[in-house]
C-alpha cells in the first residue's frame, strides 16, 4: 500500500514537472519578442497615437506651452487640409502630385537599374565580391551624408555637375542651377534613386539565388538566348520578389524626409515640394501642429489605401496565375 502510494506522488510531480517545462516553452517565445514590442510601442505607435489625438485639437503656438490643454478643433483641422480652394490645400493638393511623379520614378528607375546590375552579376567572375560591395557603398552610407554629398555636387559656381557638363563636355554655355527652379525635381529624382537603387540590388541579387542554374542549363541546351532566359525564367521567379520589392520602395520614397529637407532646406523649390517637406512647413513653420497631424494623418490613411488595394491586386494576380 506504502508502495502503491510513493509511486503516485512520484507520477504527480513527473506531470506536475512536464506541465511546468511545458508552459515555458509556450512562453519562451513571448518574452523574446516582449522587448520588440515594447520598443514598437515606444517609438512608432504611442507616437502615432498622440500625432492622432493632436490633429483633432487646436494645437498652434500659443497653446505650445501647455499643450495638452489645446481646444478642440473636431474636424476642422481635417477640412481646412482638404480645401482645395485656400492656400494650404492647393499646397498640399501640389505636393501630393509632385510626391506622386517622384514616387513613381525613383521606384521605377531604382528597380530598373538594380535589376540590371544583379543580372549582370549573376554569372561568376573575377572581381564580382568586390563590385557587389562596391554596389552597396551608397546604401551603406547615413543618408545625411549621401544626400549633402551630391548637395555640393549640385551647386552652381563650384559643384562638380556643372564642372563637367559645362566645362569638361561643354554641352551648355551657361551653368544652371540645380536646386532651385525647373532642375530642382530632377536633382531630388537623381539623389533618391543613388540611394536607393543598391537597395534594390541587394534583394534581387538575394533573390536570384534561388532560382536552380538547372532551368539556365536547360533553356541553353534548348537553345534560349539571354533575352529569352531573362524574360522566361529570371522574371517570372523573381516574381515574388519583386512585389515585396516594389512595394517597400513606393512607401520608402512616398514617406521621404530626409533627402529633400537636407538638399534644399525647410523650403524647397515648388517643382520639389515633397508631401512630407509640406507637412514640416505647415507644423513647423506656421507653427499650425494640429493641421500638420492632420495632413500626417491622411498621408498615413493614404498608403494603407494604396497598399491594401496593391496586396489584393497582387493576390488575385498570383492566385490567377497559379491557376
Amino acid at each position: 500500500m506504502t508502495v502503491a502510494t510513493d509511486r503516485g506522488r512520484s507520477l504527480r510531480r513527473l506531470a506536475a514537472a512536464d506541465r511546468r517545462r511545458s508552459t515555458r516553452h509556450k512562453a519562451l517565445p513571448y518574452l523574446l519578442l516582449l522587448p520588440a514590442v515594447c520598443f514598437e510601442l515606444l517609438v512608432h505607435v504611442i507616437p502615432m497615437l498622440v500625432g492622432v489625438w493632436i490633429s483633432f485639437k487646436q494645437l498652434t503656438i500659443y497653446f505650445i506651452r501647455n499643450w495638452t490643454g489645446a481646444p478642440s478643433a473636431g474636424l476642422n483641422n481635417y477640412r481646412f487640409a482638404l480645401n482645395f480652394n485656400n492656400a494650404v490645400g492647393k499646397a498640399l493638393l501640389h505636393s501630393f502630385y509632385v510626391t506622386l511623379g517622384f514616387t513613381v520614378l525613383v521606384v521605377a528607375l531604382s528597380w530598373l537599374i538594380g535589376t540590371g546590375a544583379a543580372v549582370l552579376m549573376q554569372n561568376p567572375f573575377r572581381g564580382r565580391g568586390l563590385l557587389r560591395t562596391y554596389f552597396l557603398v551608397p546604401y551603406a552610407l547615413p543618408a545625411f551624408s549621401a544626400t549633402i554629398t551630391w548637395e555640393f555636387m549640385f551647386q552652381r559656381d563650384h559643384g562638380l555637375v556643372n564642372q563637367v557638363i559645362v566645362h569638361d563636355l561643354h554641352l551648355t554655355s551657361h551653368a544652371p542651377f540645380w536646386l532651385i527652379g525647373n532642375n530642382a525635381f530632377a536633382s531630388l529624382v537623381i539623389t533618391a534613386v543613388w540611394r536607393t537603387w543598391p537597395f534594390a540590388f541587394l534583394v534581387v541579387t538575394a533573390g536570384m539565388q534561388s532560382i536552380p542554374t538547372d532551368l539556365y542549363e536547360a533553356a541553353v541546351m534548348d537553345g534560349a538566348g539571354v533575352w529569352q532566359r531573362l524574360r522566361k525564367i529570371t522574371l517570372p521567379s523573381l516574381r515574388p520578389v519583386n512585389l515585396v520589392l516594389v512595394l517597400v520602395l513606393f512607401l520608402w520614397n512616398f514617406n521621404d524626409f530626409n533627402t529633400p529637407f537636407v538638399l534644399f532646406g525647410n523650403v524647397a523649390a515648388p517643382q520639389a515640394n515633397l508631401l512630407s517637406l509640406q507637412i514640416y512647413d505647415t507644423s513647423f513653420q506656421n507653427w499650425n501642429f494640429g493641421s500638420g497631424s492632420a495632413m500626417s494623418v491622411l498621408l498615413l490613411l493614404f498608403l494603407l489605401v494604396v497598399t491594401a488595394i496593391y496586396l489584393v491586386a497582387t493576390s488575385r494576380g498570383r492566385k490567377a496565375a497559379d491557376v
